[in-house]
């Protein structure tokens, strides 16, 4: 029983929101622990809240994890887009399994409900695209499953101002390009748009996703049975989340509203943009521990 009980050991770089959130996520797991929270800011919020826990911190960066190699087998980059791109050859080199939460898309785009298997097998370094793209991707791809002649998809991301961190707001376009990106990865559809809106109204607004699709005839009965059966394989790691409006059809055009509650591990539950992505992440991170337990 003593190597089934072992935990694996993670570093977090990025002090920030989407960090933090992770680093308080990573007290519930079975399987992960915290050996490195590494930043720049000595007076961020997350830095202090960690050494209140007793979990080593630098505002080193990635050079804290160079330094102290054995601190983590895996670490999540909740940095920025263009930081990643130089962190990601040092831990290349280094040989950690890399989850990047940045739109930096380095690495391969990773969903869980899609393709994690692959990506925990096959890669070193995994592109979890963006807070949209998560939320939305996988009900394009049902539909993708359902009418490979989808004709036009777009995605609409409405998120909460303050619930959107330095790095959310400097990565804009890089945001909207990752996801329609992704989109077309993971379906085929060439045509694709995605819009990421900042509202910031008082109180916060909750996280909605607005999905549109163009489809001649659709079948609206299959398209209903495989997007619902995509909700529920992402309610195990998103609680949170929740198709509110749709599937409808009307005008030539299938439209599903998809809402995110957070589970409010460090911020408020109207930060489900954080939620979405940063559940991903430790989806993906306790399935790779999980592997290398066993191994």
């Amino acid at each position: 029983m003593g190597d089934k009980m072992r935990k694996v050991k993670v570093a977090i770089i990025g002090t920030g929101n989407i960090g933090t959130d992770i680093l308080m996520k990573l007290q519930k797991s079975e399987v992960l622990e915290c050996g490195m929270f590494a930043g720049r800011n000595p007076n961020s919020e997350g830095i202090n809240l960690a050494k209140k826990m007793g979990i080593k911190t630098s505002i080193n960066s990635i050079h804290a994890i160079e330094d102290d190699a054995e601190c983590c087998e895996i670490v999540f980059d909740a940095t920025s887009a263009g930081v990643h791109k130089y962190n990601a050859q040092i831990l290349k080199r280094m040989n950690k399994f890399t989850i990047d939460l940045t739109p930096a898309h380095v690495g391969r785009f990773c969903i869980p409900v899609i393709n994690m298997k692959d990506c925990i097998e096959k890669e070193v370094n995994v592109n979890l695209i963006t807070c949209g793209g998560q939320a939305t991707i996988p009900i394009a791809y049902a539909i993708s499953k359902v009418h490979t002649n989808t004709k036009y998809i777009e995605i609409v991301a409405t998120i909460a101002s303050k619930s959107a961190g330095m790095g959310t707001r400097n990565n804009i376009d890089e945001f909207t390009q990752a996801t329609r990106d992704a989109i077309f990865e993971f379906t085929g559809i060439k045509n694709t748009k995605a819009i990421i809106i900042l509202n910031p109204a008082e109180p916060p607004v909750i996280m909605r996703n607005t999905l549109y699709a163009l489809i001649d005839n659709p079948n609206m009965e299959k398209i209903c049975e495989e997007v619902y059966k995509m909700e529920k394989k992402i309610q195990k790691y998103v609680p949170g989340y929740k198709i509110i409006v749709g599937p409808i059809y009307e005008n030539g055009r299938v439209t599903i509203m998809i809402e995110v509650i957070g589970r409010g591990d460090f911020l408020p539950a109207y930060s489900g943009n954080l939620d979405v992505i940063t559940c991903a992440a430790i989806e993906i991170a306790e399935n790779y521990a999980k592997k290398t337990i066993k191994e």
